[in-house]
């Protein structure tokens, strides 16, 4: 039988990492077409209401189901409001180990929330979980995403040349048509005692509570 994720949602003091819901349309929408998640990403695009449903509904679901990871909307306690997303996937039971990839809504960038999901993330990983490692890739001129690994205390293991398809719009292009380029990804790792030394954003805010089957 395929291991599996539980329905759960985690909570830290600004967060709640829930599942995706219908009534989020809408937000995962326009995050989805904001420019910087277009670059870095393989999503759609323009990623339309439809593109949106389909992951809420099936995607992001079966991602649990059959065993391959768990997907978490991350979105402010106190409003409510969708601010970015947090992603296991490529999960390997057998060596306990998972890769998280993560992203931050444009209109909640600087506050930290990224690197706040990712820290409530892995300590449930590691902590309920009983997982061994935590894996990042991040594209070489990703410097964002870089900073956030940086931060949660990963350690750079060394880098996967012309592995990830990065898109861009060239400035000659008076069409301002976007075209895909090769890039390096780096990897990161996080393991248990990595959070236990501390991280640079591992004090203030970023123990969960785990809660079945958030409605």
């Amino acid at each position: 039988m395929t291991s599996t994720f539980p329905d759960i949602s985690l909570n830290t003091d600004r967060l709640v990492l829930r599942p995706f819901a219908e009534s989020d349309v809408p937000e995962l929408t326009e995050m989805m077409n904001d420019e910087l998640v277009t670059a870095w990403t393989s999503a759609p695009h323009p990623y339309t209401a439809d593109d949106a449903r389909e992951w809420i509904n099936h995607m992001a679901p079966a991602e649990r189901v059959e065993g391959r990871g768990i997907v978490f909307a991350v979105t402010e306690f106190l409003t409510q409001r969708l601010v970015g997303t947090a992603r296991l996937r490529n999960t390997d039971w057998r060596c306990r180990s998972s890769e998280i990839a993560y992203l931050t809504a444009p209109w909640a960038r600087g506050e930290g929330y990224a690197s706040e999901s990712v820290l409530a993330v892995a300590g449930w990983l590691f902590g309920d979980q009983k997982f061994e490692r935590l894996e990042l890739r991040t594209p070489a001129d990703n410097t964002a995403a870089q900073q956030v690994a940086q931060k949660v205390g990963c350690i750079s293991e060394g880098v996967l040349r012309n592995a990830w398809i990065a898109r861009t719009r060239p400035d000659d292009d008076p069409d301002g048509r976007w075209t895909e380029l090769r890039t390096d990804l780096i990897v990161w790792s996080l393991l248990p005692e990595d959070l236990e030394t501390g991280a640079d954003g591992a004090s203030g805010g970023t123990d969960f509570s785990a809660f079945a089957d958030w409605s």
